[in-house]
């Protein structure tokens, strides 16, 4: 009979316990340790085994999924244990910079271990779901030996031998989504507070995200060409733009987040006719206006 496959949980937040459930529930043996013990047990509850110190975490197992805050996080905890990470493989699946990162997987190799770094692109609740994915980078050889315990918790998205590149492309993701979320947020503060319902205009919200698809295509090929400078685009945008603010100022909504988008226009229409060529608002973004 085939030896069960085991593993290390290192950080039992929402995301780290969704991992312990998606590893017992691919039949895989799973070590647990937390600061805060209470979590812990509550992973024992469900079919992990608990440890009584990180040492002991680390002991347990070859690999050592790391959910923890940041990658100074990864310090706090494994540097008094750093000694036993020799022969070990510390898949640290935290958000930070892609520069921490290279210099956490540094950190990682001058004491014997591997390393492979991770963004995991979904909720808690999505893990191990057809939707999650999650973004690798580090020796590719590392991630194929162990892609057996990488695929219970999302689908593996390997991009590459740069130990910094899943954040890249983790932290661009978030560049993307923290911004709609918060204009989500606006926009139904401007439908509350003009005295409409905000679940009647869910279902509008709905069908514009749903049609994103196309656009982005798009806008990625008008960015590898330095993007849209046309002067006459530009003025549109930054009128509608500015319709935005007035709308939201008009009915007490904090347009701080508005004011800030349409100033791009704005800044792209002034450079372009102090440059006398086209400036494109992705031009300001990359820094090469």
């Amino acid at each position: 009979m085939p030896e069960r496959a085991t593993v290390t949980v290192l950080g039992l937040g929402p995301m780290g316990q969704a991992m312990v459930r998606a590893y017992l529930d691919a039949d895989i043996a799973v070590t647990v340790w937390n600061r805060t013990a209470e979590k812990s047990d509550r992973m024992a509850e469900i079919g992990a085994r608990r440890a009584d110190s990180v040492g002991a975490a680390v002991a347990a197992a070859e690999v050592i999924v790391l959910s923890l805050t940041h990658y100074e996080a990864m310090y706090e905890v494994l540097g008094p244990v750093a000694d036993g990470l020799t022969g070990k493989v510390v898949v640290n699946l935290s958000s930070d910079s892609p520069e921490q990162t290279r210099r956490g997987a540094e950190w990682v190799r001058a004491h014997g271990g591997e390393f492979l770094a991770g963004g995991v692109m979904g909720q808690p609740e999505e893990l191990a779901g057809p939707d999650a994915y999650i973004f690798y980078s580090g020796p590719r050889e590392v991630f194929d030996a162990h892609l057996g315990l990488l695929s219970p918790l999302a689908a593996p998205e390997y991009l590459g031998a740069d130990d910094g590149l899943a954040q890249v492309y983790y932290q661009a993701m978030l560049a993307l989504f923290l911004p709609l979320l918060l204009g989500y947020e606006q926009a139904m503060a401007i439908i509350d507070r003009s005295g409409s319902e905000i679940d009647r205009f869910l279902p509008y919200a709905q069908r514009s995200l749903g049609t994103v698809t196309d656009l982005y295509a798009a806008w990625a090929g008008m960015a590898a060409a330095g993007g849209l400078g046309d002067p006459g685009y530009l003025r549109m945008m930054d009128a509608g733009a500015r319709h935005v603010v007035a709308t939201g100022a008009a009915v007490g909504v904090d347009v701080e987040l508005a004011e800030a988008v349409s100033s791009y226009w704005r800044r792209a229409i002034a450079a372009g006719a102090e440059s006398g060529v086209p400036v494109s608002t992705f031009q300001l973004v990359r820094g090469t206006a």
